[in-house]
């Protein structure tokens, strides 16, 4: 039996409508240019498995998840404590480019995406920082913040 634990926030990192659309059209076009002189079968074929693979991958690279419980982090598959969270703050576009290239830390964990320009960085104790890509930064910033605030820490017995 699972311990319940109650969702602060959570997001799906989805990729946006605009991919899947340009993605069927350089389906349709790199399709149509490799089915050239086969037949309507082969170039069906060709048609599907193109498709078949690329939206398997949009799917995949979509399906990463943020989730915040009263005691956990989790992004992606890693899961950071929040008691390890010394700083939290909603990052601009500027300042996540920034920190996802010339200020990055090589050993920082790094969950964006090119389509999420905003993001929210995560000061860990004893470890690089983390920036988690997010449509919803000051959201996530501020559950963060209130989840770890000294108001929601339980009393020691």
């Amino acid at each position: 039996m699972g311990v319940n634990r109650e969702r602060l926030y959570y997001e799906r990192l989805r990729v946006p409508v605009s991919w899947w659309l340009v993605s069927a059209t350089c389906v349709l076009m790199l399709g149509t240019t490799l089915w050239a002189g086969f037949s309507v079968v082969t170039g069906l074929l060709i048609y599907l498995v193109m498709g078949g693979l690329l939206a398997l991958a949009l799917a995949t690279f979509g399906a990463v998840t943020v989730e915040l419980t009263e005691t956990d982090l989790v992004a992606g598959s890693r899961k950071l404590a929040l008691s390890q969270i010394t700083e939290v703050s909603a990052m601009s576009e500027a300042q996540t480019t920034a920190l996802r290239g010339p200020r990055a830390q090589a050993a920082a964990y790094l969950l964006i995406r090119p389509y999420l320009p905003e993001s929210v960085y995560f000061a860990v104790a004893g470890q690089p920082y983390w920036l988690i890509g997010t449509r919803r930064p000051a959201e996530l910033a501020a559950a963060v913040a209130e989840a770890i605030s000294p108001q929601h820490v339980e009393p020691v017995r």
